[in-house]
């Protein structure tokens, strides 16, 4: 009988209430750290999911990219851009720069010296001003 009353004191003691609610802080200090602990890898696997989605499309994109490029068309727009050459049977038309920005500079000088009125006139009916 001593034993039992010598557990009963020990279990009504100040000391055993003050570890066991030091062992219950400590556990649940545990617990909030796995808690957080978890929803950070939980945002982590989230971010990733969206990196991974971005980098499918790019990889999408890239793999039309590529198949563009190694088409006809691809080859034919860069002879016709880079290389200057046309198809058998197609004629080209060559127009100089020069020429044309001369015409346009004219034009605009003939274009101040018609009031404001006659350009509108013009405008509603569809005419050149030149003509």
């Amino acid at each position: 009988m001593k034993k039992q009353s010598s557990w009963k004191k020990a279990l009504k003691s100040k000391a055993t209430l003050i570890i066991l609610i030091v062992l219950a802080l400590l556990v649940a200090f545990a617990y909030g750290r796995a808690f957080y602990r978890d929803y950070q890898v939980k945002q982590e696997i989230s971010r990733l999911k969206g990196e991974v989605n971005q980098l499918e499309q790019r990889k999408i994109e890239s793999m039309e990219l590529l198949e563009y490029v190694a088409s006809n068309n691809y080859v034919e727009e860069q002879a016709r851009t880079q290389l200057n050459m046309k198809k058998k049977g197609e004629k080209v038309i060559v127009v100089n720069q020069s020429d044309t920005e001369t015409n346009s500079k004219s034009r605009s000088k003939e274009n101040d010296q018609v009031s404001n009125p006659i350009k509108w006139w013009y405008y509603f009916i569809n005419k050149d001003i030149n003509n």
